[in-house]
């Protein structure tokens, strides 16, 4: 069966830069952190007291306000940035009355769901008993909800799920939104991830097993994906929502072409809960599967967006994952950062918020830098990490995403071709 072209037409957002898909992409050329301290609850004896956390967030007339006052935080982003993208792929009202809403789907996972109501829940049933527990408890922690809300807001009936693949959410839920598409089961589709993990419990969580930074003398210079000096990822949080189309549904409403999506692969270790495999044959597995379902070759790749989260054993197993496909002489001509190293790891959303940097990176023709990369690991530096905002032009990109169990997945965009 010939697959439909998919192509990308609007970026929603909710990020530790704020909502605006420009200004986002601005300040990560600008080489801006958006880590700093945590605020939103008293932190003071944790060895990690800093994360990038969403700022200039404004609910608006997206959510009704007495929802809005609810629902927990991971579902209003979810809300926000899926009405956001829908806005800036031109999607009037006028617009979205005259769509088919059988054939118009959503699929926005989330890697741990509403942490914030479920920890004011079992606070309540601790101090107070289950009486007290709200109706919403259930409703507003399961990770389905905010796509379901979105849809019972917009009316659209076609394929409306949510993945939870932990840090490879975002990418799973692409994947999956774009397969709808090729197949002829929908015609638009918003899709990405959305996390809102900056709670007690999940700062507790990441500290239990060791897997952050403890630079609290300088937040902003914490992650630091592949030098030699990390110590440890940072938190972040957020949304990132992608609009995809079929070509032929794109082109009849004069709709924007952001980019295209050419494919993408998913794959698991199968290996250990929360390490990657060390030599990086499960990270060269999905990679390789992506080019073959994009149809391209690996000589087409010149921009890669790496999932890189500044731990240990991680960064460099994607490395070896790399050399495992790519050839010596490839390396040079690859251009590769981690947008984490600005933005933190925002885990279930960090997918999506990623394929934008990568989207905007093939829209403006500059790809950003990599802070806080000093001492790059010798591994690494075999390739061109980026070390200041270059001018390039994109002929294939690929964005990685890995997540706790093992798994794996790897998407393929590029400039829209005719």
């Amino acid at each position: 069966m010939k697959k439909r072209r998919v192509v990308v037409t609007g970026l929603g957002l909710v990020s530790c830069f704020g909502m605006d898909t420009t200004k986002f992409y601005k300040d990560l050329l600008a080489g801006k952190s958006g880590v700093r301290p945590i605020d939103q609850f008293d932190c003071s004896g944790y060895p990690t007291r800093f994360a990038a956390s969403v700022s200039e967030f404004e609910v608006g007339d997206y959510v009704e306000k007495k929802q809005a006052r609810r629902v927990d935080p991971f579902i209003l982003y979810t809300m926000v940035a899926g009405k956001r993208a829908l806005e800036h792929g031109n999607i009037t009202p006028e617009i979205l009355a005259t769509l088919r809403k059988d054939r118009c789907g959503i699929i926005i996972g989330s890697g741990m769901g509403g942490m914030k109501v479920f920890y004011d829940g079992a606070q309540t049933i601790l101090n107070k008993g289950y009486k007290r527990l709200t109706p919403f408890f259930v409703p507003y922690i399961i990770t389905n909800m905010g796509g379901a809300l979105l849809a019972i807001d917009l009316g659209f009936m076609g394929p409306n799920y949510s993945l939870s693949t932990a840090c490879a959410t975002g990418n799973y839920s692409i994947l999956s939104a774009a397969e709808h598409i090729r197949k002829g089961e929908a015609d638009l589709m918003l899709c990405g991830g959305a996390e809102a993990p900056i709670t007690q419990v999940g700062l507790s969580g990441f500290v239990a097993i060791k897997a952050l930074s403890e630079r609290n003398e300088n937040p902003m210079q914490a992650s630091r994906p592949w030098d030699k000096d990390r110590d440890g990822f940072v938190m972040g949080e957020g949304c990132g929502v992608l609009l995809l189309e079929s070509l032929e549904h794109a082109q009849k409403r004069g709709a924007p072409i952001l980019a295209e999506y050419l494919g993408g692969a998913l794959t698991c270790d199968a290996y250990h809960m929360t390490d990657p495999k060390e030599d990086g044959e499960g990270v060269a597995l999905c990679i390789k599967k992506a080019l073959e379902d994009a149809g391209i070759q690996k000589e087409d790749i010149n921009y890669v967006n790496a999932h890189a989260t500044a731990t240990i054993v991680g960064d460099l197993a994607e490395i070896r994952g790399m050399k495992r496909i790519f050839s010596p002489q490839d390396y040079k001509k690859i251009k590769i950062n981690s947008t984490k190293c600005m933005t933190g790891h925002c885990f279930g959303a960090a997918g999506a918020i990623e394929a934008q940097a990568v989207i905007q990176a093939i829209m403006t023709g500059w790809v950003h830098p990599m802070i806080n990369c000093d001492n790059i690991e010798p591994e690494a530096a075999e390739f061109d990490i980026i070390q200041h905002a270059e001018k390039h032009s994109i002929s294939a990109a690929i964005s990685n995403s890995f997540g706790f169990g093992g798994h794996n997945s790897t998407l393929v965009f590029a400039p829209y071709r005719p």
